[in-house]
């Protein structure tokens, strides 16, 4: 349905949050190529100028990346998700773990203190699909399985401010554990969280939280070597 046609800093205002929606609603999923502009002018009925206006502010505010030659990118799911992708994306690798294991020990603890039985049935039903996604070979498939569970893991804490960082956080720590678990997953490099469940729906706060802090990260293994990164 085409935009309405009120003052032009209006109807820029409309377009850029109908993009925005389309991003924050998984509808252009993050990595996705979104339409051409002509596309988007057809779609939105408004003008080309308006369109590319509105797609030049979501690519400085993170949300988009402008590739010429190759069309538009969703690069992140929110504007604070677009900085902090754009502020630590270049940053040392064992940093990023650390952070990750930091935020999902707090996480943990809390979850086995707050968590309720939809939580738990939430983390069951993730951890099977993230052993299925395993048992496939698919790496992506597999971190996109793992990042759900953990995402489960910091939402069962019942800190809103806690699972929202996360969140904004979801696409770097994506993109980090897709390099650190490479294009092929390896029989050794697997790590069993039904401990880290089993933690939590007993309501062993220190356990739950040792588990979280303790998985064995790749990019940790050898601080000295940067290729050990891979698996």
């Amino acid at each position: 349905m085409a935009l309405g046609t009120p003052r032009r800093s209006g109807l820029s205002d409309q377009v850029i949050s109908e993009l925005r929606n389309q991003i924050t609603s998984g509808e252009w999923p993050v990595g996705s190529r979104i339409p051409t502009e002509p596309e988007l002018v057809e779609q939105l009925g408004v003008a080309r100028n308006t369109v590319r206006e509105a797609v030049r502010a979501l690519a400085h505010n993170g949300l988009l990346d402008i590739r010429q030659g190759s069309g538009t990118y969703v690069l992140a799911t929110s504007e604070l998700a677009g900085v902090m992708h754009r502020r630590f994306a270049h940053s040392d690798p064992r940093h990023v773990a650390e952070l990750r294991s930091t935020l999902e020990s707090s996480a943990a603890r809390l979850a086995a203190l707050r968590r309720s039985e939809r939580d738990l049935k939430q983390l069951e039903t993730l951890l099977d699909r993230r052993e299925e996604a395993w048992e496939t070979g698919d790496a992506e498939r597999f971190v996109t399985a793992d990042a759900a569970f953990h995402h489960a893991v910091v939402a069962a804490s019942g800190n809103e401010v806690l699972t929202e960082v996360y969140a904004d956080l979801g696409d770097l720590l994506r993109d980090w554990l897709r390099d650190d678990v490479g294009q092929e997953l390896r029989p050794e490099h697997h790590m069993d969280h039904a401990r880290l469940v089993d933690a939590i729906r007993a309501g062993d706060a220190e356990t739950a939280a040792a588990e979280a802090a303790g998985y064995p990260f790749l990019c940790l293994r050898s601080p000295e070597a940067p290729e050990a990164r891979q698996p």
